[in-house]
């Protein structure tokens, strides 16, 4: 059977291509859809379908601009009320891509619409199933997000009805089924996610914890709501903008590529206070920037470091990126649906340098160097995840996330010297940034974060230290 999985790693998010005898199929496609047109085009096949799992949350569709493009009509599951023209399927529903058949089956609980799809080939025989958030690999869609959208629909009701789907809908399905997941490792739309991005149900049955028949469903809800850390701001704009239909990409993409001298550059910038971020890398970064910049690096998670720390998502934005890296930033802005680019520093970081405009920069110390000066400072701020903290850290760290900062910046000192680490340093010069936007900069930041720093040997603990410096 031809279909084949489509992964974007800064999301983690795969789409699916389905061909036969001349027709397509597209599942869960990003925004910019000429990719899956090329595609196509390139297997001399029309796009007939455009199937949706759900109204997802963690990036925009592509669905309604492909199907504008390629006369493809776009399907959603039971229940779905979209604003825009689609086929609504009934449970069980077939749909003929060729000689391939589609068969739509509803399965609830990650969101009331969610549909599973399962792939039968020219022969009939059930070939996998595309499980959208219902099945990943090693866990199970989160059910607590439709709740932000809809208030009656609480995160125990979900779980129920995912515990019903997943009994009476995904588990009696042959073992031999291949499992297409909407998403793996690194996504927020799970707790649990393998880094494998396909795999046999049987080994699923035999693996996933929540595939665990000895779980009675009071059980299974408990298990998949524990641990649930709270989901990106951003996750409900992107459901209202799924349901309701957006701008198309390409006008998204024409706006923001508008390319600004220095002078047009400082003039908008203090016209519409939009936001500047630096997508360079941290090394970059610490050694000079625009004051008033936010670094998140396009060499990380880029679009969901954006969605985490950006609450406006609105706000307009500046890009100084590295020449030629301009549209690969705006097109991973709108995956999360930060349409609000209105153009970038043409020639980038060197040219406002070159004109001696001001600059700001973050002292940064490397591994070697950090026992020196956290014995002259002590204070040790760990900005990862709560659960890395507490599977393990330097001893006297204190742990404010950072998805927190902004809530907590009042708990960094600014007359004190501190130092702020994490992973690996991607996440800690984004923090360098806001703390120097706050006007706090008595800190140092380490250089290839916990990771270099236990490379040294310096001691490590598992046990919880406070978390507050008040």
């Amino acid at each position: 059977m031809k279909v084949e999985q489509i992964y974007t790693g800064c999301l983690a998010h795969a789409a699916y291509y389905l061909e036969s005898n001349g027709e397509a199929a597209i599942f869960d496609p990003l925004r910019e859809v000429q990719p899956y047109i090329d595609r196509a085009v390139k297997d001399h096949s029309t796009i007939k379908y455009v199937f949706e799992t759900h109204f997802h949350a963690d990036f925009v569709s592509g669905h309604v601009d492909l199907a504008k493009k390629t006369g493809a009509q776009i399907v959603y599951g039971p229940t779905a009320t979209p604003f825009f023209d689609a086929i609504i399927a009934t449970d069980g529903q077939l749909f003929k891509v060729g000689a391939y058949t589609v068969k739509a089956i509803h399965t609830p609980g990650h969101t009331m619409e969610s549909t599973t799809y399962l792939l039968i080939d020219e022969n009939g025989k059930e070939h996998g199933i595309i499980s959208g958030d219902t099945l990943f690999i090693g866990d199970v869609g989160r059910p607590d997000l439709a709740q932000h959208v809809v208030a009656a629909l609480t995160e125990e009701k979900l779980a129920g009805l995912l515990f019903d789907s997943l009994r009476n809908k995904i588990m009696p399905l042959n073992d031999d089924l291949i499992v297409y997941p909407n998403h793996g490792a690194g996504s927020a739309c799970g707790k649990n996610m393998s880094k494998e991005t396909t795999d046999t149900l049987g080994n699923q049955k035999a693996s996933n914890y929540a595939l665990d028949l000895n779980l009675s469903k009071e059980e299974f809800i408990k298990v998949v709501l524990n641990g649930l850390v709270p989901p990106p701001g951003y996750f409900p704009s992107n459901v209202l903008l799924n349901i309701k239909g957006c701008e198309s990409f390409d006008h998204i993409l024409s706006k923001g590529m508008r390319a600004l001298t220095v002078k047009e550059f400082e003039q908008i910038h203090q016209s519409t206070k939009a936001l500047i971020i630096d997508t360079r890398n941290a090394g970059d970064f610490a050694k000079g920037f625009i004051p008033d910049s936010i670094n998140i690096g396009l060499d990380g998670n880029f679009a969901q470091w954006v969605g985490e720390m950006i609450k406006d998502i609105n706000q307009n934005i500046l890009l100084i990126t590295y020449e030629g890296k301009e549209e690969e930033a705006i097109t991973r802005l709108s995956r999360v649906g930060y349409d609000g680019g209105i153009g970038y520093l043409k020639g980038g970081f060197s040219v406002w340098e070159k004109e001696n405009k001001p600059l700001d920069s973050v002292r940064s110390i490397s591994a070697k160097s950090f026992s020196k000066y956290y014995e002259a400072h002590q204070i040790l701020i760990d900005i990862r995840k709560n659960s890395e903290y507490e599977s393990e850290h330097l001893i006297g760290a204190i742990n404010i996330p950072l998805n927190q900062i902004y809530d907590r910046i009042a708990e960094f000192p600014r007359d004190e010297t501190f130092i702020i680490h994490c992973g690996g340093g991607y996440r800690s010069m984004i923090a360098a940034s806001i703390l120097k936007q706050h006007g706090i900069d008595h800190f140092f930041e380490v250089e290839g974060g916990f990771a270099a720093l236990v490379q040294l040997n310096i001691p490590v603990t598992d046990f919880v230290c406070p978390t507050s410096l008040l």
